[in-house]
C-alpha cells in the first residue's frame, strides 16, 4: 500500500477468487471510494496459505476457521469484514466406504477417518453439524490429513490437539481418495465432489445419499448456510484508515447484488443461457427454501452461525479460547 501527498487515493492489492460475486469488484466495474485497487484473481488454495504466512495481500479472502484461531491466539495480520465470498452446504460432502457398515452418523465413531486439513472451514462445520445434530463424537476419530486427489497438502497452521486424538498426515505421495478405495480409511470428509464418486466407483458412497433433502431441512431447522470464507482487510492499513472496512463492504455488496441480479435476469429470461437443464427449478426451490436473500452478508444477519462456528473452534481443540463473534470484524461494521 502506497499513498503520496499529491495523490489522496489509497493504492490497494487485492486477491480473491473470480465468484460471481466478487466479479465487479475485481474487473473495476464497482469501485472502491478513495482507493485504486490492484485485484488479482486466485483459487483459496493459493490464498490461505499467503493469509496466514506471508501477508501478501492488503486485501484478501480468509478461511474462517484459520482466522478464528489466529484471532484465538492474538496472531494474524488482518481484521475481517462481514463478507461471506464462499458458503456450501456440507452433508453432501460425507462419503464413506460401501463396505465399512457406516449406515448412519454414530456408525462413524471409532473409524479411519480422511480430512484434507483438521483445521479447515469444511471439517469444522462436518464436525459440527455431525456433533450438534447426531451426538457424535469426533474426537474418537483415527484422523488421517493430507492432500485430497493429488499433490501434497499439510495443516497450514500449527494445532495443539489432546493427546487422546489420533491426527496423523498421510505419507508423501499417498492420496486421501486411494486409501479410501484400498479400504484404508473408512470415510473422507471432502470439500468437492470426490472423483471417484463422481466416477460411480461402487466402492465408495454418500452418507447421506438424500444430501439435498437433508441439507434443506438443516437450513430449515438452524437457520444456517455456512460461511466458509469471508474478506480480510490488513490491520495497520485499517487502522491508519478506519473508513476503509465500511467502503469494501459497500462495494463487495454491490457487486454481490450485481451478480444475483444477473442470475434472476437468466433465471427469467425466455431463453436458458446457462448450461444446466434443472436451472430453472433450483432457482425457484433456493427461493422457497431460503427466501431472495439467500446470500447474506453483515454481521447482525449471520451472528448466530458466526457464533455457532467460533462455539465448534473452542470444543474441536482449534482455538485455545472461546472467542466472541464480535472480536473477528472490524469495530465500524458491527451493526
Amino acid at each position: 500500500m502506497t499513498t503520496s501527498k499529491t495523490d489522496p487515493l489509497l493504492d490497494l492489492t487485492l486477491a480473491c477468487w473470480d465468484y460471481d460475486r466478487a466479479q465487479a469488484v475485481l474487473d473495476g466495474e464497482v469501485a472502491v471510494p478513495g482507493c485504486r485497487i490492484a485485484a488479482e484473481a486466485h483459487p483459496p488454495s493459493t490464498l490461505f496459505p499467503l493469509a496466514v504466512g506471508e501477508a501478501r495481500f492488503d486485501v484478501t479472502e480468509m478461511s474462517m476457521s484459520s482466522y478464528i484461531l489466529e484471532v484465538a491466539k492474538g496472531e494474524g495480520a488482518y481484521v475481517a469484514i462481514p463478507v461471506f465470498l464462499s458458503r456450501a452446504f456440507r452433508h453432501n460432502g460425507f462419503v464413506v466406504r460401501a463396505d465399512a457398515g457406516i449406515d448412519n452418523p454414530k456408525d462413524l465413531e471409532g473409524k479411519r477417518v480422511g480430512v484434507p486439513e483438521y483445521q479447515m472451514t469444511a471439517a469444522l462445520w462436518m464436525r459440527g453439524i455431525l456433533t450438534a445434530e447426531y451426538g457424535v463424537d469426533t474426537d474418537s476419530f483415527i484422523w488421517r490429513t493430507g492432500a485430497l486427489e493429488e499433490g501434497a497438502r499439510k495443516d497450514r497452521l500449527t494445532l495443539d490437539l489432546p493427546g487422546h486424538m489420533s491426527v496423523t498426515p498421510i505419507e508423501t505421495g499417498e492420496t486421501l481418495q486411494d486409501l479410501l478405495l484400498a479400504g484404508e480409511l473408512d470415510a473422507v470428509f471432502s470439500p468437492k465432489p470426490l472423483n471417484a464418486l463422481v466416477a460411480g466407483d461402487p466402492r465408495v458412497r454418500r452418507l447421506f445419499p438424500d444430501f439435498a433433502d437433508v441439507e434443506r431441512a438443516y437450513h430449515a431447522k438452524t437457520g444456517f448456510f455456512p460461511i466458509m470464507h469471508a474478506i480480510g482487510v490488513r490491520k495497520t492499513i485499517a487502522e491508519a484508515n478506519p473508513w476503509l472496512p465500511k467502503v469494501l463492504f459497500d462495494a463487495f455488496t454491490q457487486s454481490r447484488d450485481i451478480a444475483m441480479a444477473k442470475l434472476e435476469a437468466v433465471w427469467r429470461g425466455s431463453a436458458n443461457r446457462l448450461t444446466l437443464p434443472f436451472f430453472h427449478a433450483d432457482m425457484e426451490e433456493t427461493r422457497a427454501h431460503m427466501g431472495p436473500d439467500f446470500w447474506k452478508y453483515g454481521f447482525d444477519a449471520n451472528r448466530a452461525e458466526l457464533d455457532a462456528m467460533c462455539r465448534w473452534s473452542k470444543a474441536q481443540h482449534l482455538a485455545p479460547r472461546r472467542v466472541a463473534p464480535e472480536e473477528l470484524f472490524h469495530e465500524s461494521l458491527l451493526s
